[in-house]
């Protein structure tokens, strides 16, 4: 999956697809954005203007 886009995703949209990489494919959120080579505050801080914030113990975002 290709998430080098995300800045201009919906964050609606892009919640979906972070979930679903971290469910299928990666650890954790550092696993995440090490294998997509994304910027975690820049990817926080979209998803967190939609108000969905990673949770750890989940290893989602909600």
């Amino acid at each position: 999956m290709d998430l080098s886009g995300f800045l201009q995703m919906d964050p609606h949209l892009l919640v979906g697809l972070v979930n679903t990489e971290l469910r299928n494919h990666c650890d954790s959120l550092e696993d995440l954005v090490k294998t997509h080579n994304l910027e975690p505050a820049e990817l926080l801080g979209k998803l967190a203007g939609a108000d969905y914030i990673y949770q750890q113990e989940q290893n989602q975002f909600r």
